[in-house]
């Protein structure tokens, strides 16, 4: 119908993606532009140019137009959502002043003024002193300050790319609370900017001045400008509303808006997400992100090297799987499946605790991943398998964390993010926490619930109970199998439940010895 269709603009790690959803959650059209590969100045680094950041959200626009049957005339507004934590420096005019760091960037800054007074003596206190030094040594802005003084002296606005991308349709340096997840002086719990007082302004120091403004998600951040219309092909004044970070929508377009529901995404990072009203930290000076839904709450925890391990699989283990898909014309994780289904639930004992990167607090600074229980039987298979079955044991022990925390039980999953689309993982995954899996009716989950936080605030559905009613729908469901639950809860509670409290001495003296996780 004229005037009830949504443009979602998702632009994730991988690539860009203009979406056409109708009320009803269905998705019209998409267009899809891939990222080309980020730049590394310096190992471990991950750069980008903000304005090919720009190019490929105008070419994915433009290409959605040229879809028949797509009006533009039927839009009725425009949502982004964007990978989170990449940041962007600009000057008056909105133009970078060097290229973005990307959330995957691995540079540390060492050496910094610790925080000091109150809030030095009661992180000294509670232990967290070093917590506290690792979030400082991680934030994007100190090692800009720091290696960089005269591009942080230009900087007008210290934007994500959210903001940037914000700037760019509407003209206006205003971003959505929802996209606020990073290393910036932001009051998770009272969702705006923190208080002068707080500690984040020593961790972090910078003028408030240079951050942007601030929207609630379902509010407008501003119209498409008459330069952004022409180089996108969206038309002139349409509304730009908030949204929020890709897996904050992600969450809510999987339909996950009870605290009983939990959202696994299988990404590059793995998460498991519940949306809560209360603020809860599950893991003490770990904060909740925004959530999509204005006023609540998006429990996370994460694997940061989550289902990255799976790239590392194909490129360190997969030849023959990557020559048959290419014979095939296929996607070679189209083939993993027949790796998992060859192998018992169990993986015959194999075990793998998937802390390929350090972490703030669980797991600690000084984490590393690990596999136990090798034996002469097992094969590159078993060792696949083990690698999809530790990840969704440690999402299963972040959820009984949040379970813990927050006094409600999870009943049910539900599995997006590129992981999901394999039957296996979502059998597996099923089988470990021994709950229902389901995936979200449309792959596209994170521009899914962009879309609905656009429904809502232009008030084509009256609020958010509404909207996951009509616009998501719950795809293929997978039954726990109790003979494999049983199996799995065994290798859980009596073997991986132990692992890194174990291990963690020996991560210690790895740590002691190698000068590696570096200590700040």
């Amino acid at each position: 119908m004229p005037g009830e269709h949504l443009l979602a603009i998702d632009h994730g790690t991988q690539s860009v993606r203009a979406l056409v959803f109708d009320l009803r959650g269905n998705l019209l059209a998409k267009s899809r532009v891939l990222i080309e590969d980020y730049d590394t100045p310096s190992p471990g680094w991950a750069e980008k140019d903000p304005r090919e950041f720009w190019k490929a959200v105008c070419q994915a626009c433009q290409e959605l137009w040229q879809i028949p049957g797509i009006s533009r005339e039927s839009i009725a507004g425009v949502a982004l959502t964007t990978q989170r934590s990449t940041v962007i420096n600009v000057d008056k005019q909105g133009n970078p002043l060097r290229p973005a760091i990307v959330w995957l960037d691995q540079r540390r800054t060492s050496g910094l003024e610790p925080v000091r007074g109150f809030w030095g003596t009661a992180f000294a206190l509670a232990g967290m002193t070093e917590t506290v030094a690792y979030l400082q040594s991680e934030a994007e802005a100190n090692w800009i300050r720091t290696h960089q003084p005269e591009i942080w002296r230009q900087t007008h606005k210290y934007l994500f790319l959210s903001g940037y991308l914000t700037y760019l349709l509407t003209g206006n340096f205003v971003d959505s609370v929802g996209s606020q997840v990073g290393y910036v002086p932001f009051d998770y719990r009272r969702l705006q900017w923190a208080h002068s007082s707080d500690w984040k302004w020593q961790a972090v120091p910078m003028d408030p001045a240079i951050l942007p403004d601030l929207v609630p998600p379902t509010g407008v951040l501003g119209t498409i400008t008459r330069s952004s219309s022409e180089a996108t092909g969206i038309p002139e004044g349409l509304p730009l509303i908030a949204a929020a970070a890709d897996k904050a929508c992600e969450v809510i377009g999987a339909g996950c808006l009870d605290p009983h529901i939990a959202c696994l995404s299988y990404g590059t990072t793995a998460t498991i997400n519940t949306t809560h009203r209360r603020y809860i930290e599950i893991i003490p000076l770990i904060p909740p992100y925004p959530s999509a839904v204005p006023g609540a709450y998006s429990l996370e925890l994460q694997i940061y090297r989550g289902y990255w391990m799976v790239s590392w699989f194909k490129r360190e283990f997969a030849q023959n799987e990557q020559r048959l898909a290419e014979e095939r014309g296929v996607e070679v994780e189209a083939l993993f499946d027949d790796l998992v289904n060859s192998v018992p639930p169990g993986s015959l004992g194999l075990m793998l605790q998937p802390f390929w990167s350090p972490g703030l607090k669980v797991p600690g600074p000084e984490a590393k991943g690990a596999i136990i229980g090798f034996g002469d039987i097992h094969t590159r298979a078993h060792l696949y398998r083990s690698i999809l079955e530790g990840v969704a044991y440690a999402l299963r022990e972040g959820a009984e964390r949040t379970s813990r925390r927050s006094g409600v039980p999870i009943t049910e999953i539900r599995v997006a993010g590129g992981g999901s689309q394999s039957n296996a993982a979502m059998q597996l995954t099923a089988d470990i926490f021994g709950l229902p899996a389901t995936r979200p009716h449309v792959y596209e989950a994170s521009g899914l619930g962009a879309a609905m936080d656009a429904a809502v605030g232009l008030k084509l559905h009256p609020d958010f109970e509404t909207a996951v009613q009509e616009m998501t729908h719950p795809g293929h469901l997978f039954e726990p199998n109790p003979v494999h639950h049983h199996v799995y809860d065994e290798l859980y509670q009596r073997v991986y439940r132990k692992m890194y409290e174990r291990l963690k001495p020996l991560y210690e003296e790895i740590r002691e010895i190698t000068g590696y996780p570096p200590r700040d």
